[in-house]
């Protein structure tokens, strides 16, 4: 298997590998030219997250600056909003659905590393997909970490820390995220 087809299917793999790193520097080549392009450019703009993601739906709005891995690992629905300086580390799949609002300073985390300090020591990682329903809205702050579901109807705090999936229409803050309520339809 090469780097990237572990690093595709879960496994530990070398990030430092020759295929990854030139994938990630073309990633944020494009994302730099995109955080880099005002306001009255935003169709300019949009074109290019459309070339970054692997899939895009209707009517995207991203706040610059914005930051990514590798970008084709992103696929997002429709009406999809992200507010300024969110990150994806997207060496595995991220899902967004449609109708998703997301907060300033979001940080959505795929990648992760062995517990086992000797494991870790290797300089291996992994990584866990994360996928996040519809009618969702991410408060400013929050960090969602690797293999996280969240459900549709669902809204995280601002500065929440998700680190165990969401069941549909609740709201959930803190960290680590709890559900403090239900929310009614």
């Amino acid at each position: 298997m090469t780097e990237k087809e572990k690093m595709l299917s879960g496994k530990l793999y070398n990030a430092s590998d020759a295929e990854l790193s030139l994938e990630r520097h073309n990633a944020r080549l494009l994302f730099q030219k995109i955080n880099s392009i005002g306001d009255a450019n935003k169709e300019e703009r949009n074109k290019l997250f459309y070339e970054l993601f692997g899939e895009v739906g209707d009517s995207l709005w991203i706040e610059p600056p914005f930051y990514c891995d590798y970008g084709y690992n992103i696929s997002l629905g429709d009406n999809v909003f992200f507010n300024f300086n969110c990150c994806i580390l997207d060496v595995m799949p991220v899902e967004i659905g449609n109708n998703v609002l997301i907060g300033p300073n979001v940080q959505i985390y795929t990648a992760t590393h062995p517990i086992n300090a000797k494991e870790r020591a290797t300089m291996l990682e992994f990584a866990k997909p994360i996928k996040i329903g519809n009618d969702v809205w991410i408060g400013g702050g929050a960090i969602i970490c690797p293999g996280v579901t969240i459900g549709n109807g669902v809204v995280i705090g601002a500065g929440a820390v998700v680190t165990k999936n969401v069941s549909d229409n609740v709201f959930v803050a803190g960290n680590p995220a709890k559900e403090i309520k239900k929310i009614a339809n």
